[in-house]
């Protein structure tokens, strides 16, 4: 993945970044990348696959994220989002519902950066497209600067094309999603730091973010900022990203 190709995205969001939603965005900016709501790899592969994956054509580019853990039903479900169209996918590491943790997926995933490290791998083998991570700085009393290192050496060295950090920890429990996008504190310099380790990697981020001046100042530390619910509530402040960020009127 090219460092300035997907300088900006829009963050995957549940019950948010559908199909409508990403189209109604791509009428504001054509370059920023948009991602799917994350859907189950079983989902995928067993479920109503139109109604699942399918999406307009002028949502390009559009990112598909999977949540699972096994490695041989994420390689199918990558297979089938490739058939699709999907421009990447994208691996979800950040998510921290109970719903989510009781698939065996999302932010509790970053306890075992092994088995993040072989979905990566597996998936980077049998698809042509590029293999994404989404994931959080750490959950629960994990230390972030270990946690997030061995992560992110694991699914680097597996082959994936870029990592976005989510600049907070998650708390698996005693804290709704919710509250796991806003009582965690914000650590941008966690992720600068990431970066600075991992000067020739893809390393994007996440978190609060509200403004394009802010996206930018973050582009000064790392390759690529993701704005999420800003977008969502504030959808006009995509209107400004092609000219920003990518020199384009």
């Amino acid at each position: 993945m090219k460092n300035q190709e997907h300088r900006v995205g829009v963050a995957p969001m549940m019950d948010w970044t559908d199909r409508h939603c990403r189209f109604f965005h791509r009428q504001l900016t054509r370059r920023a990348l948009l991602y799917t709501e994350m859907v189950v790899a079983d989902a995928v592969i067993h479920g109503a696959r139109e109604r699942l994956l399918g999406f307009d054509d002028v949502e390009h580019p559009v990112a598909l994220q999977l949540g699972g853990s096994d490695p041989a039903k994420l390689v199918e479900a990558a297979r089938i989002g490739e058939a699709f169209g999907y421009d990447e996918i994208n691996l979800n590491v950040g998510c921290p519902s109970d719903r989510v943790q009781s698939g065996t997926f999302g932010a509790c995933l970053m306890k075992t950066p092994a088995l993040v490290a072989d979905c990566v791998a597996a998936m980077k083998a049998s698809v042509k497209i590029p293999i994404t991570v989404k994931c959080r700085i750490g959950v629960d009393d994990q230390d972030p600067e270990p946690a997030l290192d061995t992560l992110a050496d694991g699914v680097l060295a597996a082959g994936a094309d870029a990592l976005w950090v989510h600049a907070r920890k998650a708390w698996l429990e005693g804290l709704s999603p919710k509250e796991n996008r806003d009582i965690p504190p914000l650590d941008y310099p966690r992720v600068y730091r990431l970066k600075a380790r991992k000067p020739n990697d893809f390393i994007g981020i996440n978190g609060g973010i509200q403004s394009l001046a802010e996206a930018s100042a973050h582009l000064a530390h790392v390759d690529g900022a993701m704005l999420g619910r800003a977008a969502y509530h504030t959808p006009g402040i995509l209107t400004g990203v092609d000219t920003a960020f990518y020199g384009e009127a």
